[in-house]
């Protein structure tokens, strides 16, 4: 184990400045990824006032959706970029840069001009903006990680990540209930014509307190610590992260694609699937999602605190194989008509165990030494979040069309990836450097062992 970063002893527990470092950061996590999702809340609306009337409705809404998706193609490249920086110069600097780098073009979103009144500006405005919200989320989401595990002490970094995944994930739960409070007190007209630019300004301004909030953070002790004895990375880190962390970048890269496909299936599509496939009213099926959001940010904090309790392994194990049956037990109760309150609680149940995509988290932030952690976990996770989130709506849609059960089967199928992953002992976290002699000595993927 590195000195660099130290495990703490038994008795180092969280004190008041982690619990504010970790309060702060779930807070910026919560009001930064509501500003990323917001938009597809709103998309219909943005595509009739940003192109014009007179192409076809399927147009307007696949030209809408190519500019939700490139803020998904932005993120590799913006995560990259500030993860370099953010092994070079500090967590802190970076940290604060990316969520003023999403407050800036969200604000901007909600003042923008429309079609009517500049023309084919506008298309390119909203889609410049969106490109620099996806750079944004590509650094902040590794980069909370990382400034949070760092801070905390080993034997709570899984309670503490999984705390950050909740608040992050709050995002979504939050554009979803402000998207259901717009268009309950106003009218399609009203929408159209000013309200939907409220969870813009909303966005930017939350945004902009979250980059003064973070004023008040200091440093990673570990970043301190490389700066101290100058074992910061000499070269681009990402240059060491391809040719030396390669299996640390599998792994993340895998775990990110169960993250990602158990997110866009089960919370994204899932509504929209309630209501076409299976008749649901469209309030039914959005209050069931706003349920089923809320247990996936109180499972992301669960699935953290037990990894810290009963090990990496065993949790990995109990939550991707809870989603996979959860998710079965769902689809298949479906079919011969459900209550509203059966399709809350299935949906609840299913909800808590998407918590599991926490897991994810932990495991990158343990995959990499602390020269290249932030630049190792941005690259792989981004790289794949690009490929497997884009992939994963198309692919699920085409297997829908030949068995309605494709979401379930989707969502086993990287839920077992997931566990045999966690079987192998080749996900020992310790395929880096600072991981060596724990492997030599047989440690695998329990954390109680030390990091």
């Amino acid at each position: 184990m590195s000195t660099l970063d130290p495990t703490p002893t038994p008795s180092h527990t969280l004190g008041r400045e982690e619990y504010k470092t970790l309060s702060l950061s779930a807070l910026g996590g919560t009001l930064e990824f509501y500003d990323f999702v917001i938009f597809v809340f709103f998309s219909a609306t943005l595509g009739h006032l940003f192109f014009p009337n007179t192409l076809p409705d399927w147009v307007i809404q696949l030209q809408t959706l190519g500019i939700f998706a490139a803020g998904y193609l932005a993120r590799p490249l913006g995560g990259i970029i500030i993860a370099h920086y953010g092994d070079k110069l500090g967590r802190k600097r970076m940290f604060t840069l990316s969520i003023f780098l999403m407050a800036a073009p969200t604000l901007l979103i909600g003042l923008l001009p429309t079609y009517e009144v500049i023309g084919v500006a506008a298309p390119l405005l909203l889609l410049a903006m969106r490109v620099l919200q996806g750079a944004a989320i590509g650094g902040e989401m590794p980069g909370a990680w990382v400034f949070v595990a760092e801070h905390v002490p080993h034997r709570h970094s899984g309670f503490s990540v999984g705390v950050l995944t909740a608040g992050i994930c709050g995002g979504i739960l939050l554009g979803s209930l402000i998207a259901i409070f717009i268009n309950r007190n106003y009218s399609a007209e009203e929408i159209a014509a000013y309200a939907w630019r409220i969870p813009f300004i909303l966005g930017g301004l939350f945004g902009f307190i979250s980059v003064y909030l973070r004023r008040f953070l200091s440093e990673t002790p570990v970043f301190k610590e490389l700066a101290a004895k100058r074992a910061i990375a000499q070269e681009m880190p990402v240059k060491t992260v391809v040719r030396e962390h390669r299996a640390g970048c599998l792994l993340t890269g895998a775990y990110t694609w169960s993250l990602s496909t158990a997110v866009v299936v089960l919370i994204l599509m899932t509504p929209t699937m309630l209501q076409k496939m299976y008749q649901i009213a469209t309030a039914a099926a959005l209050e069931a999602n706003c349920v089923g959001t809320l247990m996936l940010v109180i499972g992301c904090g669960f699935f953290g605190w037990l990894s810290d309790r009963i090990g990496m392994r065993l949790t990995l194990l109990f939550c991707w194989g809870g989603l996979a049956l959860s998710s079965y037990h769902f689809y298949t109760a479906l079919p011969g008509g459900i209550t509203a309150g059966q399709l809350m609680f299935n949906y609840g149940l299913m909800g808590f165990f998407v918590g599991s995509i926490a897991t994810m988290a932990i495991v990158g932030v343990r995959a990499f030494p602390p020269a290249i952690r932030y630049s190792g976990l941005s690259f792989s996770y981004n790289i794949a979040y690009a490929i497997f989130g884009g992939l994963t709506p198309v692919v699920t849609q085409l297997w829908l069309q030949r068995d309605p059960l494709a979401g379930a089967h989707y969502v086993a199928l990287v839920s077992v990836l997931a566990m045999v992953l966690a079987a192998l002992p080749l996900t020992a976290f310790g395929w880096t450097a600072e991981g060596q002699a724990r492997r030599t000595r047989g440690l695998a993927l329990d954390s109680r062992s030390g990091s």
